[in-house]
């Protein structure tokens, strides 16, 4: 999936090229308003679906995923614009799958741009994982950046959950693929470059506050009554996260997370009460709806 990927994408599909296992390319962009769709008409080998409004991450993942899966696609990978894989990342990443039927996502390693040190982020999710015999930790969540995800991992869970625009999808779907009996997992023999600068503002923080608090509302793995329960915790736990970053009033931030706390639960039960009970039913057809 690209958006206004000009400053990444043509590093990104010079490395997928490089690849050892033969793959498809397919690029769904959301309304890309700078050169990111010139640069990508430079590669004959790439398929390009235009979309005419910005979807959203999970929103214009589904479609590419459909339509791999309409073509006979065995499995996916879904990469970032802002990354780079290597000549093995991908081959190493489908042996794994292959080798670990249990796994549903099977993710590289996430360097940062110096491809020395690991991505800020990947270093908190890694520490999380349980090493097993093959090389392979099993985390319970990794970030999207690059999943490869099994055809049987999509039958079963289905796609991601499109209440979630932007941030808070990857989060939501490992919760239903554990919750569905697969493993997440990270091969230490693969990686890719993540080369992506983490920026901080008001807006974009309020917003995954947001998500991190639908988030726990949804996750199945919980009763509802423990999700609540989660979902309140996290508005105490957020402002000490913010402060790092704002020297904004405690109190004023732990108010603007109450009130998304129950903005979520009265405006939207109905519908996550209804998410909640769909995620528990097997996924019917991989080229349905979303």
């Amino acid at each position: 999936m690209t958006f206004n990927g000009e400053n990444w994408i043509e590093k990104n599909i010079n490395s997928i090229l490089t690849s050892d296992y033969p793959i498809s390319i397919l690029v769904i962009d959301n309304k890309s308003t700078d050169n990111t769709l010139a640069i990508l008409s430079q590669f004959p080998a790439v398929e390009i679906i235009k979309s005419q409004h910005n979807l959203g991450f999970g929103k214009a993942n589904n479609i590419g995923i459909q339509y791999a899966f309409k073509n006979k696609s065995d499995a996916v990978f879904l990469l970032n614009q802002d990354t780079r894989i290597f000549k093995n990342t991908i081959s190493s990443l489908v042996a794994v799958l292959k080798q670990n039927t249990n796994l549903g996502i099977i993710s590289p390693m996430h360097f940062s741009g110096d491809n020395e040190t690991l991505d800020a982020n990947f270093k908190t999710y890694l520490k999380s994982g349980i090493k097993n015999s093959n090389n392979t930790i099993v985390v319970p969540f990794v970030n999207a950046a690059a999943w490869l995800v099994s055809k049987e991992c999509f039958e079963k869970v289905g796609f991601f959950e499109p209440i979630f625009n932007h941030y808070g999808e990857d989060r939501n779907y490992c919760n239903r693929v554990i919750y569905h009996g697969f493993d997440i997992g990270i091969d230490e023999k693969s990686k890719i470059i993540h080369d992506r600068a983490i920026t901080r503002n008001l807006k974009k923080d309020t917003l995954q506050s947001r998500y991190v608090i639908l988030n726990s509302f949804l996750n199945i793995n919980n009763s509802f009554l423990k999700s609540s329960f989660v979902g309140l915790k996290s508005v105490f736990g957020l402002p000490k996260y913010f402060l790092k970053f704002y020297g904004w009033n405690k109190v004023l931030l732990l108010l603007l997370n109450l009130v998304s706390y129950f903005t979520i639960l009265i405006l939207h039960l109905k519908l996550i009460l209804k998410i909640r009970k769909n995620t528990k039913l097997n996924f019917s057809g991989i080229s349905g709806d979303q």
